[in-house]
């Protein structure tokens, strides 16, 4: 007799194939919106764009609420996918990120209309479109930071044409597919969202020099950021962090060694608002590090560092193959054998070590002793690097906070929750994966990627 069980597990497996199938299916037939040539995805979104602009912005709510939809519905998918192609980070937790996209990332709702009204008649400023944007995504976070680009910038409305990271061109192109096939079912134009086929460098520098392009948003590492900025139109750079997260005397340690943890977990620490390093004051450094290794983590001892430093940073340079792996195997390779639940590295180092320095991305967390909180302060703004990008502190001292705030200077302050808090995962406000530190938009929205009209009509619609 079959057990239910067993009836259960042949279900799952079953469904499981139809989801693999239905993928290659949607990979082998046309996908929408992608091009062979750059010069042809950017002809097909300056034409959708012309139609778009003739739209309501009720029609933009429908587009976008139809793409939430057929994102959440395509969230394990899209998140399958991103694990398989790249080999980086976790299908739950992107899962979470999907549906945070789907759920948290602002509509036309964010645009906003100022006016004048006095004697001398009324003037009113709207947020206007650019017209067709190129955009330049990650292979960290690829399919989150497309549809979330989408729903900002269609909300604006504009076009925009991706030039995805080489190394997640399938689940990005997927998620241009599934976009495309969204707004045409609200009525909407087709390839108002667009990609390439086969994105490289090249087709990236035909997109950024295409005078139909009107606008650049760049989410990646500080060499793409530099071309962008460099390229002689207004540009949106979303760069690198190096987040350090401060733990004083009066925070609570239990709390902070778990939310530290599940911070930097998440995903395998590939968002660029995790935390990336612990700097604790001296007082309670060590109850703080007996909670962190409750937490399902492996601590090194010096040699074991040694070892792991010379894998992680050959000579030198990031090695890139282990971004966004699982700890335990990262830890195989060093000739550690641990159990499946060990999600993270626990190293003490000195302020200085490279792995407290440099953004790894990998579930690998230095922590570093300090003498009190003016020296935490310091060797976090060291840490941090100017990056203006994420911070994190706990602590239920106001005046620490606040000097801290002040000190570290980032786009984002995360205070006594998880980092993922910052960007609306179990924190107040709206998601983003593009946060632009570098050019100053901070968390971008649907109005960062406007241009601001001003009418203005003298002497007439005053009626007091």
């Amino acid at each position: 007799m079959v057990k239910e069980e067993q009836i259960e597990a042949i279900v799952r497996e079953v469904l499981r194939r139809i989801d693999r199938e239905d993928i290659k299916l949607n990979e082998d037939k046309h996908q929408l919106g992608v091009f062979d040539k750059m010069e042809d995805a950017i002809e097909a979104a300056k034409d959708a764009f012309e139609k778009f602009s003739n739209m309501t912005l009720e029609d933009r709510e429908r587009f976008i609420s139809e793409i939430r939809k057929a994102t959440l519905e395509n969230a394990r998918v899209l998140a399958e996918m991103g694990v398989k192609e790249t080999g980086m980070g976790k299908v739950e937790h992107k899962v979470l990120k999907h549906q945070l996209v789907a759920k948290k990332t602002p509509g036309t709702e964010d645009l906003k209309t100022q006016a004048w009204s006095g004697d001398k008649g009324l003037t009113l400023v709207e947020m206007a479109p650019f017209g067709v944007i190129g955009a330049i995504t990650p292979s960290t976070n690829p399919s989150e930071t497309i549809i979330c680009n989408s729903i900002g910038m269609i909300a604006a409305g504009n076009a925009v044409v991706f030039s995805p990271h080489p190394g997640a061109k399938r689940v990005s192109n997927f998620a241009v597919d599934m976009i495309n096939r969204a707004i045409i079912r609200a009525g909407g134009p087709e390839n108002l969202v667009v990609s390439i086929k086969e994105p490289s460098i090249n087709t990236t520098n035909a997109m950024i020099k295409h005078p139909d392009v009107k606008l650049l948003v760049a989410t990646g590492g500080p060499e793409i950021v530099k071309i962008v900025l460099s390229s002689g139109k207004k540009a949106i750079g979303a760069g690198a962090g190096n987040p350090p997260v401060v733990v004083d005397e009066t925070a609570d340690i239990k709390k902070a060694a778990k939310d530290i943890i599940d911070g930097c977990t998440f995903d395998n620490n590939l968002p660029c608002i995790a935390e990336k390093e612990v700097i604790a004051v001296e007082k309670i450094y060590r109850d703080l590090l007996d909670e962190i290794l409750k937490q399902g983590v492996y601590k090194l001892n010096a040699l074991q560092i040694s070892k792991l430093e010379n894998l992680v940073l050959m000579d030198g340079k990031l090695n890139k193959k282990l971004v966004g792996k699982d700890a335990k195997v990262i830890l195989d390779q060093i000739g550690i054998n641990v159990s499946d639940d060990i999600r993270c590295i626990i190293c003490e180092t000195d302020e200085d070590h490279p792995f407290v320095m440099e953004e790894l991305m990998m579930p690998i967390l230095p922590i570093v002793k300090a003498k009190n909180i003016d020296d935490a302060i310091r060797i976090a703004v060291k840490a941090e690097k100017n990056n203006r990008h994420t911070a994190h502190i706990h602590s239920k001292n106001i005046d620490n906070i606040t000097r801290y705030a002040k000190a570290i200077n980032t786009t984002i302050l995360v205070k006594n929750a998880p980092s993922y808090a910052g960007i609306g995962f179990g924190g107040e406000g709206f998601t983003t994966f593009t946060i632009a530190g570098p050019t100053g938009e901070g968390l971008t929205s649907a109005q960062t990627f406007t241009r601001m009209r001003r009418c203005v009509l003298a002497d007439g619609l005053r009626i007091i």
